[in-house]
């Protein structure tokens, strides 16, 4: 099939076009061009370059009407004019003349009603083989009749060498024209960056049409009933969401419409870093013919070395949804029943699980609260408080408070149960108490689901007001209210009262928002 619009790219001179390849003819391609390399578990891997990872400092939004009066501009969402826009267009398109490409078109947003439809135009092969995984894949019948809404141009060699001239951070440009319906990635060959490029524009659509989009992890019981899990890297999203009773909606990035719940995406894209087949055994299978790693380490006879990080931390594969065994063909689900907030707190002092009101619910998603453990460097001694409002605020175009006001809404409509629990330490700080035990946070995870925690008697957590039970089957009674778990209560008090100060100053970011100081009374009161 020759895709229909190749006169609307801009390019001049193109060669052969490569028209959403089978993934037989992709991998083949990557193979010939020597651009993947095949692995003992049947995938293929790739280097992405000297790019391992985002480039957050150079994402920028064309800065004019009508969307300038939306985005929430500043040091994530930073502007450059329509001008400087068609030179960087101009390096995109002088790039990818007169060579062959390849060209994806696919759709995110599982939802018929929500969905886009995108295309994808890059000189190498992987990237379509990365597309090809991670976004949904249309029909042949529909691919016949595809007119993309919006175009997504990606080539590591076209590089700004003009970047200080222009004001900009580096050679790397990663921009959005959201009046123009195109999106370009220069300098970088990362997927990531095309895969959250997408995920910023849906941010963007939705929430303007009044629907929900969220970084989350979705699932879906026996009973019908959606969960969603938000959660920072290491606070355990892929993990708890992938469970043998629940059938797996997506893993990262959903939408909630009038329908109910449903996937952006096609397929997972997962850290790899120390893999152990035992303990995600999910992951793991996923890993075959088909599945495209990233900048994994290989022995001689192929093998891959996932605790080999010398090429970087971020270790990932990607794969089609479908090579999880447990998943919700529909990347649907009704609207959710539940919601869980995960916190990985190192300071040690949060329960393992709470419920929120509407309004508790607001405050700690604006909040996007988890702790880091001391690092290697000299002088860091203690947990480093790590806030990121919606849980992804790398990736909002919008101010947090609009997502936030959507939540409370969708919670009222919907009645839906919130929690808080926490992944991380208990006993004590990191370096004093332990994490948490993956049974007990399982437990609490399974009273959440089956609606056991309901039947609780709740008792109130000083300062933060959380509403933790008292009893909980399946989870260790003592470690329920934290302030038991520390030998030292004027210490736990102390450190709670620390937390919560940090708390507070985070969120009078949010001053000068409708309704603030309303929420910010759900928060914890020093």
């Amino acid at each position: 099939m020759t895709p229909k619009g190749l006169d609307k790219l801009g390019l001049d001179n193109i060669g052969k076009v490569y028209y959403n390849l089978d993934y037989d003819e992709v991998i083949k391609h990557t193979l010939e061009r020597l651009e993947t390399k095949p692995t003992a578990l049947g995938a293929t891997t790739v280097d992405t370059g000297i790019f391992t990872g985002r480039s957050p400092k150079d994402k920028y939004f064309v800065k004019q009407p009508p969307s300038e009066k939306y985005i929430a501009w500043g040091d994530i969402n930073q502007p450059i004019s329509p001008e400087l826009f068609d030179e960087l267009f101009d390096i995109m398109k002088k790039e990818l003349s007169g060579k062959d490409l390849y060209i994806s078109d696919a759709y995110v947003g599982a939802s018929p009603s929500s969905r886009r439809s995108i295309r994808f135009v890059s000189e190498i092969a992987w990237h379509a083989h990365f597309v090809k995984n991670m976004f949904i894949r249309p029909s042949a019948e529909e691919l016949a009749n595809f007119s993309p809404d919006f175009t997504l141009y990606s080539s590591g060699n076209a590089v700004n060498k003009k970047f200080k001239e222009h004001g900009l951070n580096s050679e790397v440009f990663v921009v959005f024209n959201i009046e123009e319906n195109i999106a370009l990635v220069g300098g970088t060959w990362y997927g990531g960056e095309i895969k959250k490029g997408i995920f910023t524009m849906m941010n963007y659509w939705l929430p303007l049409e009044g629907k929900l989009s969220m970084h989350c992890s979705a699932n879906i019981g026996e009973e019908n009933d959606t969960a969603l899990f938000f959660g920072l890297s290491g606070t355990g999203k892929t993990t708890l969401s992938t469970d043998p009773k629940r059938r797996l909606i997506g893993d990262d990035e959903h939408g909630w419409d009038e329908h109910g719940v449903f996937n952006f995406e096609g397929g997972c894209y997962a850290k790899v870093i120390n893999l152990d087949p035992e303990s995600e055994p999910e992951i793991y299978n996923a890993i075959k013919k088909g599945a495209l790693l990233e900048n994994v380490v290989l022995d001689e006879d192929g093998n891959v070395l996932f605790d080999d990080n010398s090429k970087t931390e971020n270790t990932r594969v990607s794969y089609p949804i479908e090579f999880i065994e447990n998943h919700e063909c529909t990347l649907m689900g009704p609207h959710p029943k539940n919601i869980i907030f995960l916190s990985a707190d190192a300071f040690g002092v949060l329960p393992p699980v709470s419920k929120l009101t509407k309004e508790q619910a607001m405050y700690y998603f604006l909040s996007g609260y988890t702790a880091k453990v001391a690092g290697t460097e000299r002088g860091i001694t203690e947990p480093v408080a790590t806030f990121s409002a919606c849980f992804g605020e790398a990736f909002l175009p919008l101010h947090p408070t609009v997502y936030a006001e959507l939540l409370g809404k969708k919670i009222d409509e919907h009645q839906v149960n919130v929690y808080l629990v926490n992944t991380g330490w208990t006993g004590g700080p990191y370096g004093v108490g332990h994490r948490m035990s993956i049974k007990d946070t399982r437990g609490c995870i399974n009273g959440i689901l089956s609606g056991a925690i309901n039947e609780s008697e709740f008792e109130t957590l000083p300062i933060f007001n959380l509403q933790i039970p008292k009893t909980l089957e399946g989870v260790n009674t003592e470690v329920l209210n934290p302030m038991n778990t520390w030998a030292d209560k004027e210490a736990y008090l102390e450190t709670l009262k620390k937390l919560g100060t940090m708390f507070q100053k985070n969120f009078h970011r949010y001053d000068d928002a409708a309704n603030a100081s309303q929420i910010a009374q759900a928060g914890p009161q020093v």
